[in-house]
């Protein structure tokens, strides 16, 4: 018997056109905010109620802590990608207390040149508020000066973050055609990664960011490789925002991939899935509650990160990212949830 649908609160929709992209590059075309008042609608111009129990929407009036014992916990996440798509541009203590106030106690720094100066005012910050460094974006070769600058940056402050690593820009490792020099190649970059970091206490994890490398097979493949070469510890962090490109879409079999992932993923980066080219929040998507029902179901205990790429505010919109995903933990609650989502792809 279905539940009477129920009026869900207002997301904060008082950002600007969001700038979030793939790429962390060039800016998407802006696009007006949806409007979220009255009863839930969510995604770009599709309205669709929502049945959930009185219970949940109490739960969902604000963003709440849930059980620690559950994967979707708000002691489990971490706030990612926030510092360079703030519309606010806000300094790293005015950030940390922004987070820690949306109760954050995880942290992984994303950043663009501009930062760098700011590195050690970042980590102090962050130390001040409670939250836990967990996490770097290391878009870099072993050769790079800047990848050991940062890693003596660490020492510094007694941090270990994890480095989440994406694909090499060279040239003669992006322009590989044949599949086993490709995977070669990039297992050596990892290896030399591997290597520089480890006397630092840092591990290197594969970030899953579109195009071949973007592909777990892929990934699964260069792992493979370091074995070889006596490297274990290498893992994945998996981004739902990368789950699917113009060559690829992992929601459409997505238990097999997650089973074949699971024993190496460090982390999973929630958002909204969408095919419309933009980010949306969780819960405005089409697949997210599906991923999400397999990897809970698998057992896989890791922490979760919620992405500020969205553009705008990024108090507001880590504040609409947590109530989204507050709502698909209350569907995953209830057994038969399946036809709960907001919106379904026409794909």
């Amino acid at each position: 018997m279905g539940v009477a649908p129920v009026r869900m609160p207002s997301m904060d929709m008082s950002i600007s056109p969001r700038f979030g992209t793939p790429n962390h590059g060039a800016p998407m075309t802006p696009y007006p905010p949806t409007s979220l008042n009255g009863t839930a609608v969510l995604g770009s111009g599709r309205f669709c109620r929502v049945a959930l129990s009185l219970a949940a929407f109490v739960m969902l009036a604000k963003p709440t802590k849930l059980q620690a014992d559950n994967l979707w916990s708000h002691s489990n996440l971490t706030a990612w990608c926030v510092v360079p798509f703030d519309s606010k541009a806000r300094p790293p203590e005015a950030r940390a207390r922004m987070l820690a106030g949306l109760g954050f106690g995880q942290f992984a720094y994303d950043w663009r040149a501009a930062d760098v100066p700011s590195f050690d005012t970042e980590i102090d910050a962050l130390t001040r508020n409670g939250i836990r460094l967990v996490a770097w974006w290391f878009p870099f070769d072993a050769d790079d000066p800047l990848a050991k600058a940062i890693l003596e940056t660490f020492r510094r402050h007694g941090v270990s973050p994890q480095l989440w690593v994406y694909q090499s820009q060279r040239p003669v490792i992006k322009a590989a055609k044949d599949q086993s020099r490709h995977v070669e190649l990039e297992s050596d970059r990892i290896g030399a990664l591997v290597r520089l970091a480890e006397p630092y206490g840092c591990r290197v994890e594969l970030y899953n960011h579109n195009g071949w490398y973007g592909r777990v097979e892929n990934q699964l493949a260069i792992i493979d490789n370091l074995k070889a070469k006596g490297i274990t510890n290498v893992g994945m962090v998996y981004n739902f925002s990368h789950a699917r490109d113009a060559d690829h879409d992992d929601s459409k079999d997505f238990q097999r991939l997650w089973s074949l992932i699971k024993d190496h993923v460090v982390a999973v980066n929630i958002s909204g899935m969408s095919w419309e080219g933009r980010l949306v929040y969780p819960s405005e998507g089409d697949k997210e509650l599906e991923m999400m029902r397999v990897i809970e179901a698998s057992g896989w205990r890791g922490p979760v990160g919620l992405i500020a790429e969205k553009g705008g505010d990024a108090e507001v919109t880590l504040r609409n990212y947590l109530r989204g995903l507050d709502l698909l933990a209350a569907q995953l609650r209830h057994q038969g949830s399946d036809g709960d989502h907001p919106l379904r792809s026409s794909n």
